[in-house]
């Protein structure tokens, strides 16, 4: 009996140095980073926020993807992650094509876009087919290839950017507001370009007037347009909105009313964004999307203004890696040449 309670009482003790322990080093803690442990630190390059830019690889213009990457991977010291979109069959050429020149030193992730979920929303259109192609609806789609960031960058494939694009990636969005975009009135110098080669800049230009849907949407046709060949979004706000059910509920309405047409203004894509962000988008600084540059083989800005423009947007037919084309020389600057030789300049001389 006396044995088990002088156990007892060594078993009390011992409770007692134990929590006397525990309350000890709870007090007098000593960081882990002093001590000779391995610490899970992310390091500086690790915590800077990542900068998701989204770019389409077309078959067929696939140098103009690398081009447009090449400009901003020049151009920046932000950490930038590009999610380079394409088809099936586009996408082992697009992959050759970085690792096997100076871009191999990028981070990317190549994204395969499955044309099927456009299955039924296209009408058809003969005139412009190239903006039928399922890669110019991508933007639609943000939310489901671009899953875990909350900012993102679209860009469409004709474009190079001479700034910084952590200056686009800081544009501040308003609250409630889906995506930033470049209002198609925003600059005198771009009205000069539009008046002289008889573009169109407003809703009329895009939506047809005449349908009784548009004329319920209580849009004035004189409503300035926008171009979403830049776009910032918010992917919380856009998954919110349901913005691309939006957008697939005008596009199909368009396939039963021909409610627009590629005749009319920029192409397909365009119309349904004009109709589901009206009035609830914020703007781009202007001359982080200089445009108009591929309307008119003749049409020229002055080389001072696009010294000082920080992207610049060849929309239009006259595309600078075909001919005829203006202002080819500041697009040649950022193209790499296709290592496999398959995509080839279109030059006078060649």
């Amino acid at each position: 009996m006396a044995l088990l309670k002088k156990i007892n009482q060594i078993l009390l003790l011992l409770l007692v140095l134990t929590v006397c322990a525990i309350l000890y080093n709870k007090v007098h803690q000593v960081p882990a980073v002093l001590k000779n442990e391995t610490v899970d630190l992310e390091s500086p390059e690790e915590m800077e926020e990542e900068i998701p830019v989204v770019i389409c690889a077309a078959a067929g213009r696939m140098g103009a993807a690398v081009a447009a990457i090449s400009s901003i991977h020049s151009n920046t010291e932000a950490s930038v992650l590009f999610y380079i979109v394409g088809l099936k069959t586009t996408i082992p050429h697009i992959r050759k094509w970085i690792e096997n020149s100076k871009l191999k030193e990028i981070k990317f992730k190549v994204v395969e876009f499955n044309p099927m979920v456009l299955k039924g929303k296209i009408r058809q259109d003969a005139s412009r087919p190239e903006l039928l192609q399922p890669l110019n609806f991508v933007r639609f789609y943000l939310p489901l290839l671009i899953q875990k960031h909350e900012k993102v960058i679209y860009l469409d494939d004709d474009v190079i950017v001479q700034g910084d694009i952590q200056e686009l990636y800081d544009t501040k969005l308003a609250p409630g507001h889906a995506a930033a975009f470049s209002d198609d009135c925003d600059l005198p110098s771009t009205h000069e370009m539009i008046r002289s080669v008889g573009m169109q800049n407003t809703y009329m230009g895009f939506l047809d007037y005449r349908k009784q849907a548009i004329r319920d949407l209580g849009i004035s046709p004189s409503t300035c347009s926008f171009n979403p060949g830049v776009i910032v979004a918010n992917m919380t706000e856009w998954k919110h909105q349901r913005i691309t059910k939006q957008l697939e509920k005008w596009m199909q309405r368009n396939v039963e009313e021909n409610l627009y047409s590629s005749t009319l203004g920029g192409g397909v894509a365009t119309s349904p964004m004009l109709i589901v962000f009206h009035g609830k988008y914020s703007s781009i600084n202007p001359m982080w999307h200089i445009r108009h540059l591929g309307w008119s083989p003749d049409a020229r800005y002055s080389e001072q203004f696009l010294q000082e423009a920080k992207l610049l947007h060849w929309n239009g037919r006259y595309k600078p890696w075909d001919y005829p084309s203006v202002h080819t020389d500041l697009w040649e600057n950022w193209f790499i040449p296709d290592p496999s030789g398959k995509f080839k300049l279109t030059r006078p001389d060649s």
